[in-house]
């Protein structure tokens, strides 16, 4: 009995259909009384190219073991090596016996591998996307998984395109190099599959057009229509079944179901979906009750929630009136927003009678809520205080709802950090009464550069400005801070520069310390600034040099207000301008000195929701400026007998401007941005006139760049798409104007790297030279549409198309003005 024999132990492994077993050879073997042996050896066999020793520790198996021959640790051996996926057959034999020791042998034969593949069939968009799909690496064991796989993903990501008939073959070939598999994919994804028709069943007081136009996902494919896509993704088609109930819902069908539906082949291109629909009764609310509430009266419960006996049953605004309304005006905001974390409200129908609906209140109101601790988590560059000194929600007061969506907002508002990506994150104590408060942020690049050329003046200028937006000052000097500059404070600075040689040079600084002394809100501005235009590029010496030469200085503080809210913020600012001209004809003094010295406010209250692409709140500032009455006070002849240089030598005016922005979110991302902008300059002295300078130059684009005969007056140069620049302004540009714009604004990405949005616009401005002829409603008309990149590194980008409605004639050139025309912008804000 004990011969050299083969001796194979048979294992039942029914279920793998290819073969993986014990050989038998001439031995008999005692099914009833298995016979124990001890393991002497194990080998492998035929699977040189992988890891014998890994192999070996995946059979379980070990050397000095004792084993039942037949038995179960021989076949769990076969059975770890086969789920491996990587042999097409495993077996085990015994080379040797002696005695009781066995000496083992597992003979292995490997699948074929991957060497390559290849897509054909398809374009290369396709093939790349596909590539990422089906996951296919070289050296992967290739198998009929494999195959079945690799064709239902391929057919899966078709079918979600609307292409329900791909077709998908999949050969292989021995690579004779690698001696791999070669494997080639040819797919033919066919003509996509439109939606001829929906039809509907039993909708009796929907129309079926309204019911369409909620399925967002779902769309019939009209003759006449290019612009809607229509195609059958089973997903999006459940959903859109969820969106017709939940219409019914709102209009008090609460009982509304979809019966059964319907999906098949109209032709070979089209196909049709029917749907039938059970509406039901339509049910109103009756009597709402409250249980629970101490702390307010069913009286001021049933007012905020807003709903009256005898309305539609919509059970949406039943929800949204308890938990979610936008306005923070619901019952759940009513509680949290007084500390009540742990706050409930069960809506329960207690009674159904015929058509009405009994609703009653249950409330479980908790103890309020004190915030424990504070955090802020994902902040690598913006260091802690720049936020904390953001928050509303304080570690000892009670926790509100509104105080973190202040915080959100005011957050959103620096600019640093990315606005779809903020969360907060509240972790109740229930056992302490306690709430901690983790605020998430991911920051975005915020610093940005302009470096460009461009065509001004009729000579090829320079620019280039940097402008850092969380700088640190007090890191200036601090050893390791440069990477690549000092930031994390918060502050602003920015520098830029234009020359195009000798005929002109314009500098400017600016520095801005949003908290001054790191305790309160109060922001402190200083900026500076020299332009100087040279007409006819003489050198500095020569007595025919034409040139002009502005030097300035700004200096602001601001204070956020706590009266008649904390969105209001007050800006005072004093300001001087030092004018020296030169044979300069193209300004109202040729040869002298002109002083600007003003003092500005601005009040101004934002509540805005997010600073890149607003959805939500309003912008709205009043400002004056104005320079002392010096012809008030001084002793001279008469204003009218003065030459311009000695008018203007000290430059005087009062300066009055309105801008009013307000954003409402329409449908999802869609947004209504609408505008109105009003600017006056009154003078002290009627014999003096208006001062030339700070006037209003309206039309065009609103860029200022290389308009430097305007900069260099300090004129405010405002856009009018449609128009030309300064075509709606005199030829020495206007001292009234107003402004109204509508905007559509609908976003094509808001990635933080890359925000872009449509918009389509209707506009309205014109400018006057006198008070008594202000006329505030009869404006020249735009319409046209356009949109805007921001990229954190330039800024605004942005393209119009204007078509103007209406005539100018101020000047003579403007009735050669075309209709339509681009614009492009750069570098101005959203808002």
């Amino acid at each position: 009995m004990k011969k050299k024999l083969l001796i194979i132990i048979s294992i039942f492994c029914l279920s793998y259909s290819l073969s993986a077993q014990i050989v038998m050879g001439e031995i008999e073997i005692d099914y009833n009384n298995p016979k124990e042996y001890e393991i002497a050896s194990i080998d492998l066999q035929g699977a040189e190219a992988l890891d014998q020793s890994v192999l070996k520790m995946l059979t379980g198996l070990s050397i000095g073991e004792k084993i039942q021959v037949p038995g179960e640790r021989i076949s769990k051996a076969i059975n770890a090596l086969w789920s491996q996926g990587l042999f097409s057959d495993v077996s085990v034999s015994a080379s040797k016996i002696e005695n009781n020791r066995i000496f083992l042998l597992f003979n292995l034969v490997e699948r074929p591998r991957l060497a390559k593949f290849s897509i054909v069939g398809v374009n290369k968009s396709d093939a790349d996307n596909i590539r990422e799909q089906i996951q296919l690496i070289r050296g992967k064991p290739i198998n009929e998984n494999l195959f079945v796989s690799t064709e239902q993903t391929i057919k899966n990501y078709y079918i979600d395109k609307g292409y329900l008939d791909p077709e998908v073959k999949i050969t292989t070939s021995e690579d004779s190099v690698t001696k791999g598999m070669v494997m080639r994919i040819e797919i033919d994804k066919n003509k996509r599959i439109k939606i001829n028709e929906i039809i509907f069943h039993g909708n009796n007081n929907i129309p079926s057009g309204k019911l369409k136009r909620k399925m967002k996902g779902t769309k019939e494919n009209p003759w006449w229509s290019i612009f809607t896509t229509s195609k059958m993704m089973e997903e999006s088609y459940e959903e859109d079944k969820k969106k017709i109930l939940a219409l019914y819902l709102s209009k008090g069908y609460k009982d509304a179901n979809i019966k059964m539906d319907t999906v098949y082949r109209f032709n070979e291109k089209t196909l049709n979906i029917e749907i039938f629909i059970d509406e039901g009764n339509q049910y109103y609310f009756r009597n709402i009750t409250w249980v629970g509430n101490s702390k307010y009266t069913a009286e001021q419960l049933s007012t905020v929630l807003g709903i009256k006996k005898g309305e539609i049953y919509n059970q949406a605004t039943l929800e949204q009136n308890l938990f979610m309304n936008q306005n923070e005006q619901d019952v759940s905001s009513l509680y949290m927003n007084d500390g009540h974390l742990f706050f409930q409200v069960t809506p329960v129908e207690v009674y159904v009678e015929n058509d009405s609906v009994d609703i009653e209140m249950r409330i479980y109101e908790g103890k309020q809520a004190i915030i424990n601790s504070v955090t802020v988590v994902g902040n690598e560059k913006t260091n802690d205080h720049v936020i904390l000194r953001e928050v509303r929600t304080r570690p000892g007061q009670l926790f509100r709802r509104s105080d973190i969506i202040r915080t959100q907002r005011e957050l959103m508002q620096l600019g640093y950090f990315d606005q779809e990506k903020m969360g907060v994150n509240p972790v109740p104590n229930p056992a302490d009464g306690t709430v901690d408060i983790e605020y998430q942020v991911e920051e975005r690049p915020s610093d940005q550069i302009e470096l460009s050329g461009g065509w001004g003046a009729g000579r090829l200028i320079g620019t280039l400005g940097i402008s850092f937006n969380n700088f640190s000052a007090k890191k200036f000097f601090k050893k390791g801070a440069w990477a690549p500059l000092p930031s994390g404070d918060g502050q602003r600075l920015t520098v830029r520069a234009q020359s195009n040689g000798r005929f002109l040079q314009a500098y400017n600084a600016s520095f801005t310390e949003p908290w001054l002394g790191g305790k309160k809100p109060n922001s402190l501005t200083v900026s500076v600034f020299k332009t100087i235009i040279n007409s006819n590029g003489l050198p500095k010496n020569d007595p025919n040099r034409a040139v002009t030469d502005n030097t300035g200085i700004t200096i602001g503080l601001g204070r956020r207000l706590r009266w008649p809210d904390d969105f209001f913020v007050i800006q005072n600012q004093l300001s001087y301008q030092y004018f020296v001209l030169q044979n300069s004809p193209q300004f109202i003094i040729n040869n002298g000195v002109a002083n600007n010295f003003s003092f500005s406010t601005i009040i101004s209250r934002n509540s805005i929701d997010a600073p890149i692409y607003p959805r939500s709140g309003s912008n709205i500032s009043v400002s004056v400026q104005a320079t002392p009455p010096y012809s008030v006070f001084r002793n001279t002849p008469t204003d009218a007998n003065l030459t311009d240089a000695e008018k203007f030598r000290w430059v005087e005016f009062h300066k009055w401007k309105f801008d009013a922005q307000w954003f409402n979110k329409l449908v999802g991302n869609l947004v209504l941005m609408a505008r109105a902008n009003f600017g006056f300059i009154g003078l002290y002295n009627p014999a003096k006139g208006i001062s030339p300078f700070e006037r209003f130059s309206l039309g065009g684009a609103g860029l200022t760049g290389f308009n430097f005969a305007a900069q260099f007056l300090g004129t405010e140069i405002i856009g009018l798409r449609g128009y030309d620049d300064n075509s709606l302004s005199a030829r020495v540009n206007s001292p009234i104007y107003n402004r109204y714009t509508l905007e559509l604004r609908y976003p094509v990405s808001l990635n933080p790297q890359a925000t872009v949005f449509g918009l389509a616009f209707v506009e309205g401005g014109d400018s006057w030279d006198r008070f008594k002829d202000f006329t505030p409603f009869n404006v020249k008309r735009s319409a046209g549409f356009g949109v805007r990149v921001f990229l954190p590194m330039f800024g605004l980008l942005g393209l119009d198309w204007g078509y103007r409605f209406d005539d100018v004639t101020r000047e003579p050139s403007n009735l050669s003005m075309r209709r339509s025309q681009f614009h492009f912008i750069i570098g101005q804000s959203f808002n």
